[in-house]
């Protein structure tokens, strides 16, 4: 690097540029080809140096100018002392020409430049640097498109941008690409340490981690940092309240939050700057739980990071980064940055008054991990928590169906069995709930005891109940033999309809039989009621295929007859004896004068049927 000059003061960014290659830190993977084409005679006509600011791409591009006006190179390095050399870095050479693309983006500018790259210069090659190419209007990037492909032997274009996809496709494809990166916090601490010890700056520790911050990877950035703390004699690190900030959401303290931002404001500090810093500490101390070696801090201060990040959690960690990185977003265009910043921060403290999915898993999180510290997990002498059933749990559970539909209590259990009769797990809730509602509505819709007989067993140690009176007997069907036996009850069927069978069907199958249901059964086969004459014909040609549907489902033959909603079914052969006629909806029990009823109109033809009517001759087709 250059010695310090007994000069006025310049910047410590200005004073300890890099002259060579060898000075350029952390970028070897762009010197090292550039050195090694400028030894070997191999320089192209074109460069185009892309990546953040301060991390050395226009330097880069000066040292290349120097490198091949160099009276004197050694090795592909300029001597830095020769007069092309001392001309470059003065800026007064004629061989360089720079010009920045943020001020002269126009066509005007470009054509003039243009107009003068065939002019000759006291060097060997004349370098054109374009900072900032990304900002050229369309026009002038069209104007530089014939030149940068062809430019005369003696011209060398450099192109400068932090923003490579905004630079047309014509150009970059013209042109060799070299990223530069950002310094890591360890390289970043050594250039910081020897540009110190270099411009007699005393620099503690605490100091250097605070500019290494500051830096954020520029290598500009951070010596202008070191520029203030040297003129100020000391440093004033604002950033505590950033892991203050962190301590109120670990504790889950709104108002400490509060109070933080509000000291922070007071001190001068810009709410846009604290979200900034405070998502770079969250995003750092993410990192040092995921991947340690991309953290950029010192050991210490990543050690920190770390420790906050793991007492928050995985899940309220992430849940933070977006909740501030959205907070930034909408500062943009909020009236009051302020406000913006404070309720991102209140709902991140408080998770309870946010019902976001992240919130939740948030609170989940905090939760099993509140039960882990404390032993919540089941083990020997340890009862493991049993949800308790919910009441129609409960019913589906205890109450019995019959074979005609009554709900009946449940039996006991044997003392010495140790089981409760409510303790029985289902297949799941749902057909619980399912057979409990099909239970209740079909003692609803037959006679029978209401569903004020289901009655829970009794507990243990509890006296038996007193038997219950019994009420008057009901006829009911006579027994079936072991064949008939094997037919599915009307809720069993009812169930399986309406979750299985029904959806597997054709629907040019389904549209006759949705509408119907279960009635119960008549001797050896199940019965299925239809409201319409004109659907019952047609389902009755399509029966093979219900019933080839019913026996897939219960893995047996499941023979089904299919009749007029309010008819009664035909006698079964086996029972010998004709199953009561079941009404298609419960009667009112209130007396009518019989002399004011009118005949009911006829029954009303479907739409198939109306349609059939309509054009005489015409056949339905069953696809």
């Amino acid at each position: 690097m250059a010695d310090v000059a007994d000069t006025p003061y310049q910047a410590l960014y200005r004073r300890f540029r890099p002259q060579r290659f060898s000075e350029v830190v952390g970028q070897g993977h762009v010197t090292r080809p550039l050195q090694a084409a400028v030894r070997n005679h191999k320089v192209a006509h074109a460069y185009l140096f892309s990546g953040p600011r301060g991390t050395g791409k226009t330097s880069t591009a000066r040292i290349l100018a120097m490198a091949l006006n160099c009276e004197k190179p050694v090795d592909g390095e300029p001597c830095g002392v020769c007069e092309s050399c001392v001309a470059i870095r003065q800026g007064v050479s004629l061989d360089v020409q720079e010009l920045d693309s943020a001020t002269n983006r126009g066509i005007d500018e470009m054509r003039d430049l243009l107009s003068r790259v065939a002019l000759g210069t006291p060097g060997r090659w004349k370098v054109y640097i374009v900072d900032e190419v990304h900002q050229m209007t369309s026009a002038a990037s069209s104007a530089l498109l014939k030149t940068l492909e062809e430019p005369p032997g003696h011209v060398i274009f450099v192109l400068a941008t932090t923003d490579p996809q905004k630079v047309l496709e014509t150009i970059r494809s013209r042109t060799q690409h070299f990223e530069f990166r950002l310094l890591g916090s360890d390289v970043m601490a050594s250039l910081l340490s020897e540009v110190a010890g270099r411009a007699d700056i005393d620099l503690s520790s605490d100091a250097l981690d605070l500019v290494v911050r500051r830096g954020h990877g520029s290598a500009r950035d951070a010596l202008s940092a070191l520029d203030q703390v040297a003129a100020a004699g000391a440093f004033e690190d604002d950033s505590n309240v950033v892991p203050q900030l962190v301590d109120g959401l670990i504790d889950q303290d709104p108002g400490a939050v509060l109070v933080k931002v509000a000291e922070a404001v007071q001190a001068g500090l810009d709410p846009r700057r604290l979200g900034t810093e405070l998502l770079e500490y969250l995003r750092n101390g993410f990192l040092s739980t995921r991947a340690p070696s991309l953290v950029p801090l010192s050991e210490g201060a990543a050690a920190e990071a770390e420790a906050r990040a793991r007492k928050l959690g995985a899940a309220a960690l992430v849940r933070a980064m977006e909740v501030v990185g959205q907070a930034l977003i909408d500062i943009r265009e909020a009236a009051d940055p302020r406000t913006t910043l404070e309720v991102a921060l209140v709902r991140l403290a408080a998770p309870e008054v946010d019902d976001s999915r992240a919130a939740l898993l948030e609170r989940i999180e905090r939760l099993e991990k509140a039960v882990g510290q404390h032993g919540g997990g089941s083990g020997p002498g340890r009862a493991s928590p049993v949800e308790p059933p919910s009441r129609m749990t409960q019913v589906a559970q205890v109450a019995q169906v019959d074979s005609v539909g009554r709900v009946g209590p449940a039996p006991q259990l044997p003392a010495s069995s140790g089981k409760d009769p409510l303790s029985t797990t289902p297949a799941s809730g749902s057909d619980q709930s399912r057979a409990a509602l099909g239970a209740l509505r079909g003692a609803r819709e037959r006679p029978g005891p209401t569903p004020s007989a289901v009655r829970p067993a009794p507990s243990e140690g509890s006296p038996p109940a007193a038997p219950a009176a019994r009420p008057p007997a009901v006829p009911t069907a006579p027994p079936l033999s072991g064949e008939a036996a094997a037919v599915p009850s009307r809720e069993e069927l009812t169930m399986a309809w309406g979750d299985r069978i029904l959806p597997s069907l054709r629907p040019a199958v389904k549209v006759y039989v949705a509408s119907g249901r279960f009635l119960p059964s008549a001797g050896r086969s199940a019965v299925y009621a239809v409201p319409d004459r004109g659907l019952l014909s047609r389902a009755q040609s399509n029966l093979t295929e219900v019933e080839a549907a019913l026996a897939q489902h219960f893995g047996r033959p499941v023979p089904l007859q299919l009749v007029l909603d309010g008819e009664a079914p035909p006698a079964s052969a086996a029972s010998g004896a004709a199953p009561p006629v079941v009404k298609a909806a419960e009667e009112d029990q209130e007396d009518y004068d019989l002399a004011t009823l009118e005949d009911a109109p006829g029954g009303v033809a479907s739409p198939e049927q109306r349609l059939l009517d309509a054009f005489p001759g015409a056949e339905e087709v069953n696809p």
